[in-house]
């Protein structure tokens, strides 16, 4: 597939060079390691610092959520690989305001490693402590009874959002640990593949559809589904997502929720439009309503064509974070 790229074999580094140059009001690249951004602004002495990172393919995910009412900083992989180590761990010397540091990332096997292995160095190289929370929010990678071996995904927009904004507010390390976790607990996610993407190394499609079929419950990475099928309309492939989550997490008549209707690439914002309207009649059908609603792409998957639903079940501790403001190069919220 056709990409606007010079050497596929240094695709993350031009970005990451490009994005500091677009946005040095936000974000700045730390000398000791060029994949390591943090907030171009001075963040105040005892805020605990917020740390999310992960592959490079998902923008505006993860780099794209660095600044106020966000994240404090971020460490980027290879494209779909977890960052090592080294820039996780400059990252967190950067941002440790004496607070203690608060790792955000998704449940695969690279990221738990290298962010353990991270916090782990902080501890005895720095005196760091670090508060861990592990994103599980994809439905279809794991059953219920074993939801901590479930992937995370777009949901993990809602949980940086829930530590960010508690982090700005002035939650200490365990209480932002607390608060991000129940954003996680309250969170799922269901999502659909139409076509596949390709890596910049090998211009191959990273999955095989045919022409008028799509992928229930496909990965972002690519991972298999729970069920290939013919192409369907969007009412129906909103319906299954939303009810597949609603069997997950049952949501009450008169709750509110919080709403993410995402692109993976190079789905239009009309299709998402129309998937969030019947999204929006599922859930005012079954007295669900519908507090804060995000449509767009912020985590993507390269050029993928399909997209995701999230659900953020909301208490009033939830909703007083959703509300907070925040401006990153990628999200703004007032």
């Amino acid at each position: 597939m056709k990409k606007l790229i010079n050497n596929p074999n240094n695709v993350v580094d031009e970005m990451i060079e490009g994005y500091v140059k677009s946005h040095p009001q936000h974000v700045k690249q730390l000398p000791e390691n060029k994949r390591s951004l943090i907030t171009a602004k001075e963040t105040r002495e005892g805020k605990v610092g917020i740390l999310i990172g992960g592959g490079s393919g998902h923008e505006p995910a993860f780099m794209g959520y660095v600044g106020d009412g966000m994240a404090d900083g971020v460490a980027i992989g290879n494209i779909f690989a977890s960052p090592p180590p080294d820039p996780i761990l400059e990252v967190t010397r950067a941002i440790d305001k004496g607070a203690g540091v608060v790792y955000v990332y998704g449940n695969y096997a690279g990221d738990v490693m290298n962010f353990g292995m991270a916090a782990e160095l902080a501890d005895l190289e720095y005196g760091t402590q670090v508060g861990m929370v592990l994103v599980t929010d994809d439905v279809a990678s794991a059953p219920k009874e074993e939801s901590e071996k479930r992937r995370g995904i777009a949901g993990e927009f809602f949980v940086t959002k829930a530590a960010g904004a508690a982090a700005d507010k002035g939650y200490n390390l365990e209480d932002v640990v607390r608060v991000a976790k129940k954003a996680n607990d309250h969170t799922r996610t269901m999502g659909v593949g139409l076509t596949p993407c390709s890596l910049p190394q090998t211009g191959k499609p990273s999955f095989e559809l045919e022409e008028n079929e799509m992928e229930i419950g496909l990965g972002h990475h690519g991972e298999p589904g729970i069920e290939k099928g013919e192409l369907q309309p969007a009412d129906q492939v909103a319906d299954r997502l939303v009810n597949d989550i609603l069997a997950d997490m049952p949501i009450e008549k008169g709750e509110k929720v919080a709403v993410l209707v995402n692109g993976l690439g190079s789905t239009t914002r009309m299709e998402l439009y129309i998937m969030f309207r019947r999204v929006e009649q599922i859930l005012s059908e079954k007295g669900i309503k519908i507090h804060y609603s995000y449509v767009g792409d912020y985590s993507t998957s390269l050029e993928m064509g399909g997209c995701s639903v999230t659900l953020m079940k909301l208490d009033d501790e939830l909703t007083e974070l959703v509300d907070y403001p925040a401006d990153c190069p990628m999200y703004v919220q007032k």
